[in-house]
């Protein structure tokens, strides 16, 4: 393969144990690529983590991760991230294929594709999923989510090149941002309107570490996010966690310089914790923080814990992190009980992101 006048070269990357060295040089260079596609695509670099950050994500021997890299003259000009589940029976994968903008329509994209599908195929898994970032639609030219919810621009780079290699668009979700700080005589409001309809249910809080106390309902509300939340036709082995894998979460996002806030639902009569959702704040005092999970628990829907949670971790973080300027979300588009939460806090769409899957036959 050839981009320009110089080869192209294509080859896995250790994951490396730290940033030092020849292979943590590379994840640098990795992420920072990672990085710009990004901000090109959505207009700005909220989604932008730091090596370090991600760097014990590539590590977690729960989600295991490889990684290959396209490179033109020793420059990093593409990457493609090949995950799968540790769970038993797993045929799906799950990846990404980013190639730098000034080097596309060169061929490298399909090369990194063709490296991860003939990786799959030797594992022997046949669900190929991938998403990719997009700009909100433009125009009338778009192609529509099978759910009835949402679509992305038919002119689209990565949406040619998806449909091109047979994938089909499955799912989109948007992105959303909040600027901070949001009027607390409002969020008050609505925090009282919520109580009103959560009697029986009560806040509890922390910053960082979970508490020994919850590790297990935590665990069990994550391996409920991984059945509960809307996914469309994409498909997920349900998660096995437990608190090992919990501490284990907590471990990574120490090691990034991760700060994770989070607030659950406490059912007070069985004294177990029934919902909750995460704040990131990264490595970087100041840059703008990510909504992880917001989960409440099927059986305990109906009490406006949602928006109890929600407005509860807004003001924790304005409390703790008053320099956090705003909030990047993900959610389902036809997800429309947590929009609604989201948009009336206040949080507007910027983006949206597509998810593709493909099952390759013998």
């Amino acid at each position: 393969m050839d981009a320009g006048t110089e080869s192209v070269t294509i080859d896995e990357l250790e994951i490396p144990t730290s940033l030092d060295g020849d292979t943590g040089a590379d994840f640098v260079e990795m992420v920072t690529m990672r990085n710009r596609v990004e901000a090109e695509i959505l207009g700005n670099d909220d989604l932008a983590p730091t090596a370090r950050e991600l760097l014990p994500f590539y590590s977690d021997p729960f989600a295991p991760k490889r990684i290959f890299l396209a490179r033109v003259g020793g420059r990093i000009v593409g990457r493609a991230v090949y995950e799968w589940q540790v769970e038993e029976g797993v045929r799906a994968v799950f990846f990404e294929v980013q190639v730098a903008s000034d080097l596309r329509r060169r061929g490298i994209g399909a090369a990194l594709l063709e490296k991860i599908e003939s990786t799959a195929a030797i594992e022997h898994r046949d669900i190929l999923q991938s998403w990719s970032e997009h700009r909100l639609p433009a125009s009338q030219n778009v192609l529509h989510s099978p759910t009835g919810f949402g679509a992305v621009e038919r002119d689209d780079p990565a949406v040619q090149f998806a449909l091109a290699h047979g994938y089909s668009l499955e799912q989109v979700d948007r992105i959303s941002r909040i600027d901070l700080p949001v009027d607390r005589v409002d969020l008050t409001e609505r925090r009282g309107a919520a109580e009103k309809h959560s009697a029986g249910y009560a806040v509890v809080q922390w910053i960082g570490r979970c508490p020994d106390r919850w590790l297990a309902d935590m665990a069990r509300l994550h391996q409920r996010m991984s059945t509960d939340a809307p996914a469309a036709a994409i498909e997920f082995t349900e998660e096995q966690w437990d608190e090992k894998r919990m501490s284990n979460l907590d471990d990574m996002n120490e090691a990034g310089g991760r700060v994770n806030l989070t607030s659950a639902a406490l059912h007070l009569e069985s004294g177990r914790l029934v919902g909750y959702t995460d704040l990131a704040l990264p490595e970087v005092e100041g840059r703008p923080a990510v909504q992880e999970d917001t989960l409440v628990l099927k059986e305990h829907r109906g009490h406006r814990l949602g928006m109890l949670l929600k407005i509860a971790n807004l003001e924790q973080l304005m409390r703790v992190s008053p320099e956090t300027p705003r909030i990047t979300t993900f959610n389902a588009e036809e997800n429309r009980p947590m929009l609604d939460v989201n948009e009336a806090v206040g949080f507007v769409p910027i983006g949206c992101e597509a998810a593709w899957k493909k099952t390759v036959r013998p």
